[in-house]
């Protein structure tokens, strides 16, 4: 009896078998930020695929064909700028068939802009700025101390809209009926309306987004997740303008940022109570209840979209990452920081054609992680898609968003996951390395 109670004993002090790998990883956090291009936030970063230069001088000049000039990258030290447009017409522009030289002339041409408000050529051309660590100290120094990616790319070639949908469901499209994905038809310009549809997508009834997103695969495989979205203006205007009355957003206000309560799969699942005010997300990350899967969206006001300043949006930042570098999660978590489009900026790197929706320009991507390579530069080919195939293999054994497997079909065009060319984000950390402590920076340095 005695012998048989000892090894009961020891039978139940036998501890489970850790986590490996990429599950290590039990929160993922997804913060995306606004129309940011890779060259304008890092394109003088040491050892980065940044800015042409010789000597220390921009290579590249743009042609600006109303003052009958070029104009080269500059050092923009100001903390708020105004950009250029950015929606496909803009981005055809600035992609000019590969020339990439457009950056000037799609704020000037007003055949290509869905506003004509939006060609003023007396504002300054600070499209062609870049920002170095003197204004964003803090974004650099997450770079220093973690993984920076000089390849991710906007997933489609359009607005924020289009890449918020994306974020969430790999898909952007015009929808007849609710819960019903056939209905659907490709749209990356004004997603949510059917294409005989005229106006701005949410200027009466709210959008309806009837295909299949991400939050339907974690719902059916009982994963948690969080959509966490604070309260103020909206960070871009609706219908991709530059200039705009901004509306007010809020958890249960569909919008430009705040798409997944229009998707019929969160209405079905009963899933509309995981979107929620950004003070919720302090408040799990203080007691470690992260959930699973975490989205976190800013207001206008913090978003760095062009009006709004770039230290409120970096402080806003800091203040998350630090949240959760002080929370009991922090040892199981992955930071993934983005900007959602390229807001008109400069870029010198032609993006991958991958299908007819994407790439979009190249914007900056930071992986913020105990388990993250240090000091580490990715240059793996990436976008958007590739956070969803992370939470995807990580939570979901490798399910896909695949009409033919995911037990909801839809006619999206293709499983983009599965791109060819798509790198890996696991490969941005080390899995066998210690926990590192997190770094807590001053929101205001």
């Amino acid at each position: 009896m005695i012998i048989g109670a000892l090894l009961l004993v020891a039978v139940a002090a036998t501890p489970a078998q850790a986590a490996r790998g990429i599950h290590k990883i039990k929160h993922i956090v997804i913060i995306m930020q606004e129309n940011r291009s890779f060259d304008n936030y890092f394109g003088t970063y040491p050892g980065a695929d940044g800015i042409p230069m010789r000597h220390g001088v921009p290579i590249e000049c743009m042609p600006d064909p109303l003052r009958h000039r070029c104009t080269r990258p500059y050092h923009d030290t100001k903390d708020v700028d105004y950009g250029g447009p950015h929606d496909l017409g803009a981005f055809l522009a600035d992609y000019d068939n590969g020339h990439m030289d457009g950056f000037i002339s799609s704020r000037e041409n007003c055949k290509n802009a869905i506003d004509p408000n939006d060609c003023i050529a007396s504002l300054t051309l600070d499209m062609m700025g870049y920002h170095t660590q003197r204004e964003i100290p803090n974004y650099w120094g997450y770079a220093n101390k973690f993984v920076l990616q000089d390849h991710m790319f906007e997933p489609n070639n359009s607005w924020s809209l289009v890449a918020h949908l994306y974020m969430v469901s790999e898909w952007s499209a015009g929808c007849l009926k609710v819960n019903q994905p056939f209905t659907c038809t490709n749209n990356v310009e004004l997603p949510g309306q059917f294409p005989t549809d005229i106006g701005p997508p949410h200027d009466s009834t709210p959008p309806i987004y009837a295909w299949t997103d991400l939050t339907y695969l974690l719902h059916r495989h009982r994963v948690s997740w969080g959509y966490y979205i604070k309260k103020g203006p909206e960070p871009d205007c609706e219908s991709a303008k530059m200039f705009c009355v901004y509306q007010p957003q809020s958890p249960r206000t569909p919008g430009i940022w705040n798409p997944l309560p229009s998707f019929s799969t969160v209405k079905q699942d009963n899933q509309l109570g995981n979107i929620k005010d950004t003070s919720a997300f302090y408040t799990a990350a203080r007691r470690g209840r992260l959930p699973a899967v975490s989205w976190v969206i800013p207001s206008g006001i913090v978003s760095e979209h062009p009006t709004a300043s770039i230290k409120a949006g970096q402080a806003y930042v800091t203040r998350l990452i630090n949240a959760i570098g002080r929370s009991p999660d922090w040892k199981s978590t992955a930071i993934f920081l983005a900007w959602d489009d390229w807001g008109g900026f400069y870029d010198h790197v032609r993006p991958p054609k991958v299908d007819e929706n994407g790439y979009g320009f190249r914007v900056p991507g930071l992986v913020i992680s105990p388990y993250a390579k240090r000091h580490f530069i990715d240059h793996q080919q990436l976008s958007f898609d590739a956070y969803v195939k992370f939470i995807e293999d990580d939570f979901l054994n490798g399910q896909r968003l695949n009409p033919k497997t995911d037990g909801r079909p839809d006619p999206r065009p293709d499983v983009r996951e599965n791109a060819k060319g798509l790198g890996n984000v696991a490969k941005d950390f080390d899995f066998s390395q210690k926990p590192r402590p997190a770094v807590i920076m001053p929101p205001n340095p």
